[in-house]
């Protein structure tokens, strides 16, 4: 999870659905609530373990932790280096991800249909959203860590796409790899005001309409796989602004190969899409085995 969180293109909620720990992940964030703060005020902290799920977070936030830390060098030189492989790699996973959450309806009536296909549409457009200059005010940097956590736990979008979007993501990485404790404290603050708030909202739907909400989750995967494409165009967005303020076209390798005059590493792409799929299949095997 912690480095889907890197990669502007697959969410951390993906990870979490497809390896069967979505609904304790939104039930863990959602336990931090009063009864908790009154335990911990308490010193009770045996039973303020077991209210906040500890067994189960202690090892996922470990994990998240040192994934970002360990990863983000890695993955910023992969996606330098080697973009229509990463790509690849993140379009096969996407794809069979949204097949596997799919599997998980118990039911398929219209009303499942409709959620999917607004799922798909909301998502659809978020990706079609034109990178914005943005300030570096605290207030900003607050609210960009307050969206992008929304979107951390949603499947198909990521939070490092929000940031992108927000014009906060090269940013934030930074602040991260120089250990850059003020911007990285008032980014988590807002983050987790954002998490709460959020999760609550999610748990709630989830538990209650449970079908529809896996089909809005499903389609809003759907909706975001063409951000994970292999091959794109840039142009301005408009005229006589930043380079760094791109649009994204997707076209075809041999469009590609047209334009860029570059190999457009078709059989490299197919293997990585393949591998892809096959970490979605391992991850999901692996999450079906842990419930049973």
């Amino acid at each position: 999870m912690g480095t889907a969180d890197v990669i502007p293109s697959i969410s951390s909620g993906t990870i979490a659905l497809i390896t069967g720990i979505y609904s304790e992940l939104l039930d863990t964030i959602h336990s931090f609530n009063k009864i908790a703060f009154k335990l911990l005020l308490a010193g009770k902290w045996q039973r303020f373990w077991k209210q906040i799920h500890g067994n189960f977070l202690l090892p996922l936030g470990l994990g998240i932790t040192v994934s970002l830390l360990t990863t983000v060098r890695l993955v910023r030189y992969l996606l330098d280096q080697y973009p229509i492989e990463v790509s690849s790699f993140f379009f096969g996973l996407s794809i069979i991800s949204a097949m596997v959450i799919y599997q998980q309806l118990k039911k398929i009536n219209v009303l499942t249909l409709l959620m999917s296909i607004l799922g798909a549409f909301l998502a659809y457009l978020l990706i079609q959203t034109t990178p914005l200059a943005s300030p570096s005010a605290t207030w900003f940097i607050f609210i960009s860590g307050a969206l992008a956590t929304c979107a951390m736990i949603l499947p198909g979008i990521s939070g490092s796409f929000i940031l992108l979007i927000l014009g906060k993501y090269t940013f934030m990485l930074e602040a991260l790899e120089k250990f850059d404790w003020y911007i990285l404290t008032i980014f988590m603050s807002g983050g987790l005001l954002g998490l709460l708030i959020f999760s609550k909202s999610l748990s709630f739907l989830l538990h209650t309409y449970t079908n529809y909400t896996i089909g809005l989750l499903a389609g809003f995967m759907m909706g975001a796989i063409p951000k994970t494409w292999p091959w794109k165009s840039f142009m301005p967005a408009v005229s006589k602004i930043p380079t760094s303020m791109l649009l994204e076209k997707n076209i075809s390798p041999i469009h590609f190969q047209a334009i860029y005059h570059k190999d457009p590493h078709i059989l490299q792409a197919l293997l990585c899409m393949s591998l892809g799929c096959l970490v979605v299949i391992l991850l999901n095997k692996l999450g079906n085995r842990k419930q049973v």
